[in-house]
């Protein structure tokens, strides 16, 4: 049974109109980053929840969530309504195993996102845990449809600087064209050899290990290109593999 705690909004970035950022203070539990909590709302005398990673490192002290309002659904536009001073539910407790600790030692670290599953991995690179330098390379890919929605681009930026050579930043559209910017969807544009020529590695399955986390059909397409193109399997802690995935539907 989860155990409740009352979040305090501090502040609501709107980004556009289907996405939108909250930043919240609550009693949590210290999370390890790319945990997931939930987020209730009381509506009828029953708690509507909805699980959300953390965006935010483990040590911040405010808590911050990346969300997509589904217009057709009866939760994200009550938390896409909410104002600073206003309160929300959350479990006391974190959860998942899109950690770290859960990732096999290799060479090459792949983070591959789509929409808002870039929050866990921001997490996971602002936390700067010493695990991270176990990897020769990290590279973070953040695929969007267009570039109003690259909405963290500057902190990925950011933390290209504070890593360096280590991190390599790419992005990718698939509704529009831009410079610097890859064109097309992830599965493609491996399939395809694109992004590892972007980028300037190769996914191999004797030193690599790729995270998926976002849209289910992005994981599941991915996934099914990673198999037939390169042999690479599901990760599990008693069968090892070269694949972790994330999903938020």
């Amino acid at each position: 049974m989860s155990t409740w705690v009352v979040g305090k909004i501090i502040e609501v970035k709107r980004w556009t109109d289907q996405l939108f950022s909250l930043i919240v203070q609550a009693p949590v539990n210290t999370f390890i980053a790319g945990q997931f909590t939930r987020i209730g709302i009381c509506v009828n005398s029953m708690i509507m929840q909805r699980a959300y990673s953390y965006l935010n490192a483990p040590n911040s002290p405010n808590l911050e969530f990346y969300i997509a309002t589904v217009l057709e659904g009866k939760f994200t536009p009550l938390l896409r309504d909410l104002r600073s001073g206003d309160t929300i539910m959350l479990t006391k407790e974190a959860y998942g195993h899109f950690i770290l600790d859960e990732i096999p030692s290799c060479k090459n670290l792949w983070m591959l996102a789509s929409g808002t599953g870039i929050g866990p991995y921001l997490s996971i690179l602002e936390d700067h845990n010493e695990r991270l330098n176990q990897f020769s390379n990290i590279v973070l890919v953040h695929a969007v449809r267009f570039y109003k929605n690259l909405n963290y681009l500057s902190r990925m930026k950011k933390l290209k600087n504070i890593y360096s050579s280590k991190l390599r930043v790419q992005t990718i559209t698939s509704q529009e064209e831009l410079s610097g910017s890859l064109f097309g969807r992830i599965p493609t544009l491996i399939e395809n050899n694109s992004l590892e020529k972007k980028v300037g590695l190769n996914l191999d399955v004797s030193n690599s290990h790729v995270m998926l986390c976002g849209n289910p059909q992005m994981i599941s397409d991915t996934k099914e290109v990673l198999k037939k193109k390169y042999g690479m399997k599901d990760h599990m802690r008693r069968n090892p593999g070269h694949i972790t995935q994330e999903r938020y539907w």
